[in-house]
């Protein structure tokens, strides 16, 4: 007797578990229709309202990069519940995805009937995007890869950031007015403070925001600051993630580039991050990373030359003989383009091995030094 309840006892934490986990993923997949469900009811609002998206690809970008976040989180939440990643991953998408469309919705309702119906999802324009950005750029950096800190050393960047944030959403949610985001409306909040103003026009906005910038740069540095001394997988899970950030590192000087370049940097990293982390917390194809980023280099920087040398070749005769569009030229220019590829290529691919790898991408060089 004794020894069955025992064995009642052992079994019951399995089911619990095994239950938590049916829970886990049932939820994780009801994430996607949802993400789905809510981009196609933004889209329906803003036509039923007739606007124009002002940057179709940018907003194109936006859903996509976000449904990769949704499809990721997902499977992270079904596979690794206990890690609050895949939990981040999906809310960020959820956001995108839900709060727009509620903003999208109290201007339907104020268009067309004129009354404010739609109190509280205007109500969570006023405050739901400082915690988008807080999971964002703090929590999601800080947490990555194991749901974890770095170590406790970083548990006060953690907390002046939330200090930040918990400040800003308090004071968003006491706004006197609210208005939209997407479209202009104006509700008064029955709940807000006669006369406040947005968070972003008070003089305390300034200290709320440099309280969320130091959890920023904390956040990047527990990424960063490790990476010097990881191993082994770890060392390769935070490739992965720089590796889908890198082109960040172009935010200061696109002032000064074509437009075209911040939107692929933009996509990017709304494709690549998720895509990332997926592969770093599943470690899935983990050790593919330096061969991911040898390509990258050769092939990004072959592109960059080929244009170039196209452009140079085309602008230089255009201007020598005077003449603008005309096809000979631009034929010639491809033919130089052609010639050039392959031996660039394979001086390309020989710089970027001798940079990843040093002399053991050179057999005879290594037999060479070894004698």
């Amino acid at each position: 007797m004794k020894a069955r309840h025992a064995a009642a006892s052992a079994e019951a934490p399995a089911v619990a578990r095994e239950r938590s986990l049916l829970l886990a993923r049932v939820v994780a997949w009801s994430l996607v229709p949802l993400y789905v469900a809510g981009i196609c009811t933004f889209l329906w609002l803003e036509s039923r309202l007739d606007m124009s998206d002002e940057n179709p690809v940018e907003g194109t970008l936006i859903f996509v990069g976000f449904g990769a976040f949704a499809v990721v989180g997902a499977l992270l939440v079904a596979r690794r519940p206990a890690n609050p990643v895949g939990w981040i991953m999906a809310t960020l998408a959820l956001m995108v995805a839900l709060f727009p469309t509620g903003d999208m919705y109290a201007a339907y309702v104020m268009s067309t009937r004129g009354r404010p119906d739609a109190l509280a999802v205007a109500w969570v324009q006023s405050w739901y995007w400082y915690l988008l950005l807080a999971l964002m750029f703090v929590y999601l950096p800080l947490l990555f890869p194991d749901g974890r800190l770095p170590s406790r050393r970083w548990l006060p960047v953690a907390v002046l950031a939330g200090a930040g944030i918990l400040g800003s959403v308090g004071l968003g949610m006491l706004t006197g007015t609210l208005t939209g985001r997407e479209v202009d409306y104006r509700i008064d909040n029955p709940i807000g403070v006669e006369g406040l103003v947005p968070v972003e026009e008070l003089p305390v906005f300034e200290v709320l925001g440099g309280l969320f910038g130091t959890g920023v740069l904390g956040a990047v540095a527990a990424v960063v600051v490790p990476f010097r001394r990881s191993r082994g997988a770890e060392r390769q899970q935070v490739k992965w993630f720089l590796y889908a950030v890198a082109p960040l590192l172009l935010v200061p000087v696109l002032d000064y580039l074509p437009g075209i370049i911040g939107s692929l940097m933009f996509g990017w990293v709304l494709i690549a991050l998720p895509t990332a982390i997926g592969i770093s917390v599943l470690r899935h194809r983990l050790y593919d990373i330096d061969l991911v980023i040898n390509r990258t280099l050769v092939y990004g920087t072959l592109t960059a030359g080929v244009v170039g040398v196209y452009v140079f070749v085309v602008g230089y005769l255009g201007a020598v003989f005077r003449t603008g569009g005309n096809l000979g030229i631009s034929l010639l220019a491809t033919g130089i383009v052609a010639v050039l590829f392959v031996p660039l290529r394979d001086r390309l691919q020989r710089t970027v091995n001798r940079l990843m790898y040093g002399k053991r991408d050179d057999p005879y060089a290594v037999v060479l030094r070894l004698g």
